[in-house]
């Protein structure tokens, strides 16, 4: 039986800027992959030469990741319906419709409607602190722990359809010396690495300060090209740039496997680093 992994995520490109070497190694092995996306990326900052062929940031975001996910391989793509909350005090955090606005439970209950259905194997999103501390990535974080846990109680949104466990639950994770590297090279190119990102309000040496275990490390090399045209989808978020300045050599350095903290089933003791999100479990 072909086995399925399925990411549960908050915005279009979190998928190819994150973990998409993962979702293109899992699809080219033939595993069924599928990606939830709680949002559409109506929050982010777009410049107008992008919008000239949409109606609004909410539809190009979406072209974009149906453009990725043609590349990654993708069996489909499955939108929650919440609103991009923006990052921490901005005004999109107060939109009724944003995600942050709704309960951890709601979000859970369909996450979890897509497990019951898709019956995932694996199960991946975003660490603790959802990667660089966006209130989305927390939040998608939370309540896919909390549907995961769920998925075989019945009585947890009974609603949603017949109980079913997935066997693992990974977070992504940055390792802490890759993130102090990155501390120390950016000022190399001119770069404050305390306002990192496409708007500057990304603070690397605060999170650099948080040291997530790898259980998992895979080697993506030979899908890299593969995960470099799904970026290059996500043109108004800077995509087709990874491979130039700092964010190239950063790919060139680093960008040669994607890390993983295992969550369930939990790690005990000694653990030596596994190479596939499948083994021992």
């Amino acid at each position: 039986m072909t086995k399925t992994l399925l990411a549960v995520l908050a915005h279009p490109d979190d998928e190819s800027f994150g973990l998409g070497g993962t979702l293109a190694l899992y699809a080219k092995r033939g595993y069924n992959t599928y990606l939830i996306c709680a949002t559409r990326g109506e929050a982010g900052t777009v410049d107008a030469e992008h919008l000239k062929d949409f109606k609004d940031t909410a539809s190009l975001r979406t072209a974009e990741l149906d453009c990725a996910a043609g590349h990654l391989g993708l069996k489909d793509v499955i939108y929650l319906g919440y609103r991009d909350s923006g990052m921490p005090g901005s005004e999109d955090n107060k939109h009724p419709d944003a995600q942050i606005q709704h309960s951890v439970d709601e979000v859970a209950g369909r996450v979890v409607k897509v497990i019951r259905e898709l019956k995932p194997e694996v199960v991946l999103t975003f660490d603790p602190i959802g990667g660089y501390k966006h209130p989305d990535h927390i939040h998608i974080h939370n309540a896919t722990v909390l549907a995961f846990g769920k998925a075989d109680d019945a009585s947890f949104h009974p609603e949603a359809g017949a109980p079913f466990q997935p066997r693992g639950l990974y977070f992504q994770v940055f390792s802490r010396w890759f993130l102090k590297a990155m501390t120390r090279l950016m000022p190399l190119f001119g770069k404050d690495p305390a306002k990192w990102g496409r708007n500057g309000d990304i603070n690397l040496k605060e999170l650099a300060e948080v040291d997530f275990p790898v259980h998992v490390r895979l080697d993506i090399r030979e899908v890299v090209e593969i995960k470099h045209e799904a970026a290059i989808c996500h043109s108004s978020q800077g995509g087709g740039q990874m491979r130039r300045g700092l964010m190239g050599f950063v790919t060139r350095m680093f960008g040669e496997h994607e890390d993983y903290m295992r969550a369930f089933p939990p790690v005990n003791g000694n653990f030596k680093r596994l190479d596939d999100l499948f083994d021992g479990i």
